[in-house]
């Protein structure tokens, strides 16, 4: 009986241990309680239309073509932009201010075509996805060069969360296939189907002697989707994983590491916006210097995208 004895009581000691409790941190505005509505004048020869465009950011209304920086400490920054070219004032809406079943708000991301009408004759589209990331967009737009140079991916941060949480609800339109559409030449019809995307990167940065940006993988935490909810899905964990995820029975290729082609871009020392480019997988154990956290209403590259599919996130917050 002794050794029976000896048994329960380890397991009641082992079991009246304190355990480290769960943390949920707030990502500052991830309530999408409050906004910045700007008011902005296109010009008379598209149209000469006020257009509305939301920012993530304190309750404040700001009237003209103004160029806008995060406001209030926001690390939000959207894909809702004013470009000025030649001149010429446009602006692109695809992210919301969304009531949510009268409980506050939540933000909208929606895939558009946002159309541009020049004297009333030409007729240009151009198909824009919503999307909201952690970082910061410089205005005026003023060319479509090199679009990722026109925009800070990622904040300093040097935690380890165990997951990204967040409420989420996804509309994908029944049966419609992704579409090119640039503006320029025949809107094309592409045999292929989108998917909304929610993702948080975990980044360990460092700058060279001739002011290039490097990163190694320190966390992931990936999602794609590919159908419609039948409404919210409350309190969702994205987990992250931490290391080399490649040998994981569920890692998908999107989860790997940014083609350098594809490198989102950051001030350097210098003041000089460059590509971070990724070079491999980092120590599971690594701190990372910052963290990308973007979702967006489509996955494809610059002008594709599926017309009509809709991401509304809400509460969105880290726990550890």
């Amino acid at each position: 009986m002794k050794p029976i004895r000896a048994i329960l009581f380890l397991c009641i000691i082992l079991t009246a241990l304190p355990t480290k409790a769960e943390v949920i941190e707030d990502i500052a505005y991830g309530d999408f309680n409050s906004w910045v509505v700007r008011e902005i004048k296109e010009s008379a020869i598209i149209g000469g239309n006020t257009k509305t465009v939301y920012e993530i950011g304190p309750n404040k209304l700001i009237k003209g073509d103004i160029p806008y920086s995060n406001e209030g400490g926001s690390p939000w920054a959207t894909s809702n932009v004013m470009a000025k070219v030649v001149g010429i004032t446009k602006c692109s809406n695809a992210v919301y201010k969304e009531p949510r079943d009268g409980n506050g708000y939540c933000v909208r991301m929606t895939t558009i075509l946002e159309g541009v009408k020049a004297l009333g004759v030409i007729n240009l589209k151009v198909l824009v996805s919503g999307s909201i990331f952690l970082g910061e967009m410089f205005e005026p737009i003023s060319s479509t060069k090199s679009p990722y140079s026109k925009m800070e991916m990622g904040i300093p941060f040097t935690k380890r969360p165990t997951h990204l949480i967040y409420d989420y609800k996804v509309t994908v339109p029944k049966d419609k296939r992704m579409i090119y559409s640039s503006g320029f030449g025949p809107q094309k019809e592409l045999d292929t189907y989108d998917n909304a995307e929610v993702y948080i990167l975990l980044q360990r940065r460092w700058e060279d002697e001739d002011g290039n940006l490097h990163a190694m993988r320190v966390g992931t935490g990936r999602q794609r989707y590919s159908k419609s909810t039948p409404g919210w899905i409350n309190a969702h964990e994205l987990p992250v994983w931490y290391g080399d995820i490649t040998k994981r029975a569920d890692y998908k290729p999107y989860m790997g590491l940014i083609p350098e082609e594809k490198s989102y871009y950051a001030r350097n020392s210098k003041g000089k916006m460059v590509p971070v480019v990724e070079e491999g997988w980092d120590d599971s154990n690594a701190t990372p210097t910052h963290m990308l956290v973007m979702a967006s209403s489509g996955c494809g590259t610059a002008y594709t995208g599926t017309v009509g599919m809709e991401l509304l996130l809400d509460n969105i917050k880290l726990k550890y």
